[in-house]
């Protein structure tokens, strides 16, 4: 038999994550001999080894790891199905539009400023986020629509809508050479020795190689540029959060970014449909320049 429990799963995320079974009884709040045999029973259902046991530890085998990955996406969809549907019994609830801070500016003020002027629309309530936080906020049932952004963001599995295109620009250190150029090219804001380039994390976690410090939050990157430290390539419209000692280049040839709308596939619910139409409405509205 196939069918697996979300007990069952909670239990084996837990011992794949502790590799200990007393810390993952722990964790569970129960005792560890109960913990020990639904995991044996786990595995003979399946008729694999998820876990090598030996004096030394706890392992995760290929098969484990495998279910390791599948259980967590399990379990957070059905987290994700249950916020959903208490929130699809709060008839009078906002909407949650998930957007990165700083980001599309513009547009989003554009857009809460069309629904306030429409009579019966649903309530919007923004939610500030980090960089590529949007698709699990959304994925989670935490947010019902995201602004977000492409090729940067992680669009899978959602329906979209396009709203614009738009430049990049290289946000720099008010004192730097680079600075005083009306313009630059991505060979221009490559390996810059005094200013490396920031490296945000990949979707797992993980930082690319390179030069640049690592950074989480777009306050830290702030700082950051401001310091003389780094520099980044980003979005026109993201210098909203400009500071005063921050100047924004355009950059040529940096490839075009899309700001999409995004809510998750085969949705039902005749607020975000509204939503979507308003946002649809402002596509290809004209952006700001950057200026320096």
């Amino acid at each position: 038999m196939d069918d697996l429990e979300t007990r069952e799963l909670r239990y084996f995320v837990a011992v794949a994550e502790e590799l200990h079974f007393g810390r993952a009884a722990v964790r569970l709040g129960m005792a560890q001999p109960p913990l020990s045999r639904a995991i044996r029973l786990l595995e003979r259902r399946l008729g694999v080894r998820l876990l090598d046991r030996d004096r030394r530890g706890v392992a995760l085998t290929d098969a484990g790891r495998v279910l390791l990955r599948e259980a967590r996406a399990a379990l957070d969809a059905v987290a994700a199905a249950a916020r959903r549907t208490r929130r699809a019994g709060e008839p009078k609830r906002p909407l949650v539009l998930v957007t990165k801070a700083g980001a599309s500016h513009e547009l989003l003020q554009r857009l809460l400023d069309t629904l306030a002027s429409e009579p019966g629309a649903a309530p919007v309530e923004v939610l500030l986020c980090e960089v590529g936080e949007q698709a699990g906020l959304l994925r989670g049932g935490r947010a019902d629509v995201a602004l977000m952004h492409r090729p940067f963001d992680d669009l899978a599995g959602f329906d979209t809508e396009d709203l614009c295109v738009e430049g990049q620009i290289a946000l720099l250190p008010a004192g730097h050479p680079l600075a005083s150029r009306e313009q630059l090219t991505l060979a221009d804001v490559r390996d810059v020795p005094d200013l490396p380039i920031a490296r945000w994390p990949r979707l797992d976690g993980s930082y690319p190689d390179g030069p640049g410090p690592e950074v989480r939050t777009q306050s830290q990157l702030a700082q950051l540029v401001a310091l003389g430290k780094t520099l980044l390539v980003i979005p026109a419209s993201s210098r909203a959060w400009q500071w005063p000692d921050h100047v924004a280049v355009p950059v040529v040839d940096a490839p075009d970014v899309t700001t999409v709308i995004a809510w998750p596939p085969n949705s039902h619910s005749p607020a975000i449909a509204s939503l979507v139409r308003a946002a649809a409405g402002l596509r290809g509205t004209a952006l700001p320049a950057p200026a320096g």
